[in-house]
């Protein structure tokens, strides 16, 4: 991937990921400042849609933020040709999908 897209994307996903880390601190904010347990919630995340689409979509901005930026940690640190580093970033962000997702679903489904 050039380093032209590999920048913009990266930039998209910071504008994706801005307003969506802002809204998961407020969600924890409010819920420590009632006093709800991990139980009560479960019970307000289970089945609810818009919550698994928000926290889906943050998994995905999360997953490529990340691997772009740790595949250019990799290319300096390890001077790897751009070959392998796109074959790492595509692994961490596949790995990262997978685990977040799984993540998701098991606290909304």
């Amino acid at each position: 991937m050039t380093s032209a897209r590999l920048y913009l994307l990266q930039r998209l996903s910071a504008m994706v990921l801005a307003p969506l880390v802002l809204l998961h601190l407020v969600v924890i904010v409010y819920a420590v400042q009632d006093g709800l347990s991990a139980s009560e919630i479960l019970s307000r995340t289970r089945g609810n849609l818009a919550w698994t689409a928000i926290y889906g979509v943050f998994v995905l901005a999360a997953a490529v933020h990340g691997a772009i930026g740790l595949r250019s940690i990799a290319g300096e640190v390890l001077g790897w040709t751009k070959g392998r580093l796109d074959a790492l970033m595509y692994g961490i962000a596949l790995l990262l999908i997978v685990l977040g997702w799984r993540a998701v679903a098991a606290v909304t489904l």
